[in-house]
């Protein structure tokens, strides 16, 4: 399966030169955007984001925790994972199993289950397997993606069940990542190498636009990574992986304002671990995952009522494992090498969404209101000890909902931003049924007292409802083994979060050209019926030593140790406060960007900390720009705090230095040079499984070919 895919995407890089070659159509002079080649503004509170509001603005002027992650910032630093890409993002982390490429995102101390609704083109990212990493993982790797758009906690209203933390979209590359406006076709290689297990990146992409109406995007991408030792000089086994991905893109206008385009993504990912714990049974791994999707748009500045968007999508994601040498667990479950399990995924959604623009009098609206759907369906397979088939349930879920948000401007210092969300869902699978509704407001004011200076003051709520894993698991976790219980009576999760900001935008404010952006915000999100794995029940005793018979403990308790059922219940409520800031200032010949967060959570029935609230994090990147912006060179300081000792693993604080050097020789070649962790620093992300890599060097070279 994996050759063939591989021989798949290169057959289609093929493909795609053969009709770049062959195409002979005009390129149209009203496309968007050129192609992002030349040394770009860092100030990426100025890109336009439509994620918290689905209508177009700059991310400085969303009154929201909003930030923004350009294919730009992914270069500099050559991102070799979504964790290593949002860095720089105030109020995020991708915690990951360091054994295992998936990634997860961590918004404001909320992970897990959907929590975070995570979307890559529009799709829904659902994927999870339990084990010793974060209950939701997705697949991506970074070469594929054009922008990042993040939007923090459940303001989000038009995002659906989930997004109690916040939404992280993901898109991918497009035909403008390589053509200029007045560029019929062209090609773009891209070769990296890395020390310290970094190892090879290919990335090619082509893109030919077929006449004034049509266009067609594609991109192979092939990275083979190795294990990587710490700051210590230890090597950490099993963290690298073999990628092979391929992306196709193709849009057509049929007439003015309308727009039909469609994406397919495939990836395949290789690597062998011990489970993600790195101490259990040793499998062979193949992830597949297939993103597609199918869109039609139709925008157009004289039909002002009508900005219609209306998209289907179908994702998968397949984990298949393959025993390699069992473990003295499994062992006496009689696995073999060669003994199978998987856990898979499928997912099929819509969602339908328009924008009225009108006036009433003095007032400016934009009436935004849409529908959406999404079903689960969870199948897994255990011909390896059962363990994953029963703390992984197949099972079905679908997700429905519908909202309306009006958007009032009125003169330049007043913006008000009302809407109101219904959620529905359903679950089943393994004998039990649950399901739910819920309406969830959100209210929103904007004022402007000085040019340039906008306040904020929001309340919005959010709807979660609960996981297949969550209310269907239903079995024994290898040694030292203890029960987990299914809890079809699980209620969703309500979000309640307040949260006042401001955004700040100045042109030429110590010499001519220059430009401040910043936002910073303080918010308390309050989590009602938060869902949590708990202690339930009476102790009862096990063997300390795998593989004793339960009945050893009837006859000697000495060598049995007490062990509790655990299962999934309700807290009453849990609180995490916080406050987040960035900001960036550029001089044209110079920039500087900082982002910090500091984050509280509390179990509010026990008084302890929550797990997954990362510690305060500062970081700031230092750029200067020579030979006529040809030459970037910088460096980025990241500062993290301890964490509460009260946590389960707590981690000690570190700081890490690194330095980025980019030349652009023209607008069709370019160089990248990164130094990770300049001083070999020993630290470990916090939720990490591993201590993190030590100093590590990354070199690029990208060559791009194009024609008129």
């Amino acid at each position: 399966m994996f050759r063939a895919t591989r021989l798949q995407a290169l057959a289609f890089v093929s493909l795609s030169a053969m009709m770049a070659a062959q195409a002979e159509a005009q390129a149209p002079a009203n496309l968007p955007q050129p192609a992002m080649t030349e040394a770009m503004d860092v100030v990426t509170l100025d890109a336009i984001t439509i994620t918290a509001t689905k209508t177009e603005e700059t991310v400085v002027d969303t009154l929201a925790g909003a930030s923004v992650v350009t294919r730009a910032d992914m270069d500099r630093f050559q991102a070799s994972t979504v964790s290593d890409a949002l860095i720089g993002v105030p109020g995020v982390v991708a915690p990951m199993a360091v054994n295992d490429p998936g990634q997860s995102i961590n918004i404001r101390g909320l992970q897990d289950f959907g929590r975070v609704n995570v979307l890559v083109d529009g799709a829904r990212q659902n994927f999870q397997i339990s084990g010793h990493n974060a209950n939701g993982t997705f697949y991506l790797d970074p070469e594929l993606i054009g922008q990042i758009d993040v939007v923090r906690g459940p303001v989000s209203t038009i995002y659906g069940s989930g997004a109690i933390g916040g939404v992280a979209a993901f898109q991918t590359r497009t035909i403008n990542d390589i053509l200029k406006p007045d560029e019929k076709f062209g090609m773009e290689q891209k070769i990296g190498f890395g020390t310290n297990g970094a190892g090879f990146l290919n990335s090619t992409s082509g893109a030919v636009r077929l006449g004034t109406n049509a266009d067609l995007f594609g991109q192979f991408v092939y990275r083979n990574t190795n294990s990587y030792k710490d700051g210590n000089g230890d090597k950490i086994p099993d963290t690298g992986s073999e990628l092979v991905a391929g992306l196709v893109k193709f849009n057509i206008r049929p007439a003015d304002g309308h727009q039909i385009s469609a994406t397919a993504m495939r990836q395949n990912y290789d690597y062998d671990n011990n489970g993600t714990s790195g101490a259990g049974t040793r499998w062979s791994n193949e992830v597949e995952t297939g993103t597609y999707t199918l869109g039609y748009t139709f925008s157009r500045p004289d039909v002002p009522w009508l900005d219609l968007s209306i998209k289907g999508y179908y994702t998968e994601t397949k984990l298949q494992q393959t025993t390699i040498a069992p473990n003295t667990t499994y062992s006496a479950l009689g696995v073999e090498a060669g003994d199978r399990l998987s856990d898979r995924i499928r997912t099929l959604g819509f969602d339908v969404n328009n924008t009225s623009r009108f006036s009433t009098g003095p007032v400016d609206h934009a009436l935004t209101y849409g529908f959406d759907s999404s079903w689960d369906r969870v199948k897994t397979v255990d011909n390896a000890g059962g363990y994953v088939g029963a703390l992984t349930p197949s099972g079905n879920r679908r997700l429905s909902g519908g909202f309306i948000q009006d958007e009032l401007k009125y003169n330049d210092w007043l913006r008000v931003l009302g809407a109101l969300r219904y959620d529905n869902y359903k679950l089943d699978g393994g004998g039990y049924e649950s399901d739910g509704s819920r309406w969830s407001p959100k209210f929103t004011v904007g004022v402007t007292p000085v040019k340039g200076i906008e306040l904020y003051g929001t309340y919005a709520e959010g709807y979660r409802a609960p996981s297949i894993t969550e209310t269907l698991i239903a079995g024994t976790h290898p040694f030292p083994a203890f029960n987990i219980l299914p809890n079809p009576n699980l209620k969703p999760e309500v979000a309640r979060n307040i949260e006042a900001g401001v955004n700040v935008k100045y042109n030429d404010v110590l010499k001519d050209g220059d430009t401040f952006r910043a936002k910073a915000n303080v918010f308390r999100n309050k989590i009602d019926d938060y869902i949590d794995m708990e202690e339930v029940g009476s102790p009862y005793l096990v063997p300390y030593i795998p593989g004793m018979p339960a009945s050893v403990c009837r006859r000697a308790p000495q060598y049995c140790m007490p062990i509790y059922s655990y299962q999934y219940v309700n807290i009453a409520q849990a609180k995490i406060t916080g406050v987040e800031v960035e900001a960036a200032y550029d001089w044209k010949w110079g920039f500087m960007t900082v982002a910090g967060t500091v984050l509280n959570g509390k179990n509010e029935v026990t008084g302890g900390p929550l797990n997954t609230v990362s510690p305060n994090r500062v970081s700031s990147t230092l750029g200067f720009r020579f030979l006529d912006d040809k030459l970037t060179v910088g460096g980025r300081l990241t500062l993290v705090d301890s964490t509460k000792k009260t946590v389960t693993n707590p981690e000690a604080g570190y700081g890490l230095v690194d330095l980025f050097a980019s030349y652009q020789y023209n607008d069709d070649i370019r160089g990248d040079v990164v130094i990770q962790n300049l001083f070999d620093r020993q630290y470990t992300q916090y939720l990490n499984s591993e201590a993190s890599a030590g100093l590590t060097a990354k070199f690029a070279l990208t060559v791009r070919f194009a024609s008129k």
